[in-house]
């Protein structure tokens, strides 16, 4: 799935930790200067600021190394693990491993959850996967979801992308979701469910999708959402094994039976997600700063990730392929991006290695530390990484409050609808 709420929310936060408010932060404080970019840590995938999306992208990209059989580097695997906090929680990212996490920290559940699938996928970190287990479940909701940001300046409530992300999660480390309940009684699914939009609504195309959250008590349609919601009713994570039967996909049945069990909603929501995708041949969503919904690359790989593992790889194809034609400039150099290109191939059947005429594999290899039994001549990234194991350095300090800056529009539009970084 994808990140960019959690990190347009990160942003914001980092405004409210410097007791500054946004216009005044909007008018006087000066940008980021180009000429200190951050340090990118020993082990990190990527050389873009890792402020946002540290941990998220580096789970994206060991998950999808180990699913196409490449086993990462262990500085990569050691560089995820020792973001934990001591509490088992995963921050967007931590500069200074040498401290825990203290309560500026942005803790994220969506880098827990996808912080817990990479370390159980890769495996010899059971611990550490234990503790995020036991983090996420004290932090769930009474109504038996989960916010982005459990108790923080940023928690905004039971959202339908981070709970649906958690029981990924907790399916992935061998957990129950059905049986994990809240102090109240209630599961994750039952908070999920209540995000989907069922047979009263209107237009009818729009039957089956997932709301991120209600909008003046009114649930709106929404491809990340269901996306991820359509994975979690399956029982499924983002590393989808290909599936046996290929049927296309089918509108929610109406009228309703009465409460849906998680895997029927999972089925209207991929029903949504393949009508979604006939118009144009990928999903669309509308950019700070515009009115005009654009291709959304990212929920497109997510909408066929979600397909496959709902069996209808026929439905996905036509996406598939506007992927394979339009996804390089996007992707290039994105450890997230190319890691959700590989796990959408790999849900197909398609072969990662030979994408539209690129390999993605390798690009992703190129991005970060040289796989183990690869020849690291050939693939590392000469990109002045920081071969300290904190990498934390003055700029983290005076750029702080000017990213946070640039991050609070993207928060705006963020809330309404996620968006691939």
């Amino acid at each position: 799935m994808n990140v960019r709420r959690s990190a347009a929310a990160l942003a914001a936060s980092a405004v409210l930790c410097v007791g500054v408010a946004p216009a005044a932060l909007a008018d006087t404080a000066p940008p980021a200067s180009p000429s200190a970019p951050p340090v990118i840590p020993s082990g990190l995938y990527g050389k873009e600021d890792p402020m946002y999306d540290g941990v998220w992208r580096q789970s994206f990209a060991l998950l999808a190394q180990d699913t196409v059989g490449v086993k990462p580097a262990a500085q990569a695997v050691h560089w995820l693990a020792g973001q934990q906090c001591a509490n088992g929680s995963f921050p967007a990212f931590r500069a200074d491993t040498a401290k825990d996490c203290d309560a500026t920290a942005y803790i994220d559940s969506n880098a827990t959850a996808a912080a817990v699938q990479a370390l159980t996928a890769v495996g010899g970190h059971g611990e550490s996967v234990k503790k995020a287990v036991a983090w996420l479940k004290s932090v769930q909701n009474e109504d038996g979801g989960w916010s982005s940001n459990p108790g923080g300046a940023m928690d905004g409530g039971t959202d339908a992308n981070s709970t649906a992300l958690v029981i990924s999660a907790l399916t992935a480390a061998g957990e129950k979701p059905a049986e994990t309940k809240s102090k109240a009684g209630k599961t994750p699914y039952d908070a999920l469910l209540s995000f989907q939009l069922g047979c009263a609504a209107e237009p009818a195309t729009d039957r089956g999708a997932f709301a991120f959250q209600p909008v003046g008590g009114k649930l709106l349609a929404n491809g990340d959402a269901t996306a991820a919601a359509a994975l979690a009713g399956l029982g499924k994570g983002s590393a989808v094994v290909p599936s046996g039967t290929d049927t296309p996909a089918a509108p929610l049945t109406c009228p309703s039976a009465g409460t849906a069990a998680p895997a029927a909603a999972a089925q209207g929501a991929a029903g949504y997600l393949a009508e979604a995708l006939k118009k144009d041949g990928h999903l669309t969503a509308v950019t700070p700063g515009s009115d005009q919904p654009t291709p959304d690359t990212g929920n497109t790989a997510d909408a066929v990730i979600a397909l496959a593992a709902a069996g209808h790889k026929q439905s996905a194809a036509g996406a598939l392929e506007w992927l394979k034609a339009n996804s390089a400039e996007w992707s290039k150099g994105k450890p997230a991006a190319l890691g959700t290109l590989i796990l959408a191939a790999h849900a197909t059947g398609t072969d990662p290695k030979s994408f539209g005429g690129t390999d993605l594999v390798a690009a992703l290899n190129a991005t970060g530390p040289a796989p183990q039994g690869a020849d690291t001549d050939a693939t590392a990234v000469e990109n002045g990484k920081d071969e300290s194991s904190g990498g934390q350095n003055l700029w983290w300090i005076i750029g702080a409050g000017g990213a946070a800056g640039v991050g609070i529009g993207i928060l705006l539009s963020g809330r309404r609808k996620k968006n691939q970084l």
